[in-house]
């Protein structure tokens, strides 16, 4: 996006290394896991995996995952490496204590569903997601269908009372309620985020309400790939980008005295 002179955004500055006190926050699609064509294609990784690990023992479990991916999906990607997590943007949780919570999806999910699924069956390259809380239509290998895609959920979210939700080549259909910001200032509430500063790193529009919580909590969020009008204060390139950071953090926390609880 650009501006009235058709300048881009300024590119914000690295974030820093050393983050006492930090709870991270991360989305997965493109901030942990390059983007892919469908959902499926993105699988475990050995490196993202020792990062997630090492991180959370680093910060003392002050790591959560907070993704429009269902846990289940989180877990297969992080290959268990993510202990607290949030999906479905905010619909689904799980606290570091193991406990989960999970909102009751909405009826109109399913009225979704099968108007995703008629325009799909017209239309080579666009998949449907069925995520029990939510409804998912993506058009990453069909970008031409991109304006109509944006037409019938539009229109069904007036008709339904769903939730838009726009992402990278996706539109998602989603019981009301929650989103990424809501997920950070709830975990920030409990044990063992509680009095930590929040970090939040995406690279979507889905990551801006992550962004503003923790900008408002006291912390700050790291925008991941090209400048955009953002709320994040900071900005890095890329997974790749994203996994050295997180590296740098985890080495620096462990030099830090660790408290007992």
């Amino acid at each position: 996006m650009s501006d009235a002179q058709g300048a881009a955004p300024p590119r914000l500055p690295h974030p820093p290394v050393c983050l006492p006190s930090a709870a991270l926050f991360l989305d997965l699609d493109g901030v942990l896991a390059p983007l892919a064509p469908t959902p499926d294609a993105v699988g475990p990784d050995a490196r993202r995996t020792a990062v997630l690990t090492r991180l959370t023992q680093a910060l003392q479990g002050r790591a959560a995952v907070v993704s429009g991916r269902t846990l289940a999906e989180i877990d297969r990607i992080s290959d268990g490496a993510a202990r607290a997590a949030s999906g479905v943007h905010g619909l689904e949780r799980r606290r570091d204590d193991g406990a989960l919570l999970r909102a009751d999806p909405s009826p109109a999910i399913k009225q979704a569903l099968q108007a995703f699924h008629a325009f799909a069956a017209a239309r080579p390259g666009v998949l449907v997601e069925d995520k029990s809380l939510s409804a998912g239509l993506h058009f990453r290998q069909a970008p031409e269908e991109g304006d109509a895609a944006t037409r019938l959920a539009t229109d069904l979210a007036a008709s339904t009372g769903l939730t838009l939700q726009p992402g990278s080549m996706v539109l998602e259909l989603k019981t009301p309620g929650a989103d990424k910001g809501t997920a950070v200032r709830a975990f920030m509430q409990e044990p063992p985020f509680l009095g930590a500063t929040p970090v939040m790193v995406g690279d979507d529009l889905t990551d801006e309400a992550g962004f503003e919580a923790a900008q408002d909590l006291g912390g700050f969020g790291v925008l991941v790939g090209p400048s955009r009008p953002t709320a994040a204060r900071y900005q890095l390139a890329d997974v790749a980008d994203v996994l050295d950071w997180l590296e740098a953090v985890a080495a620096d926390a462990h030099k830090e005295p660790r408290h007992e609880a």
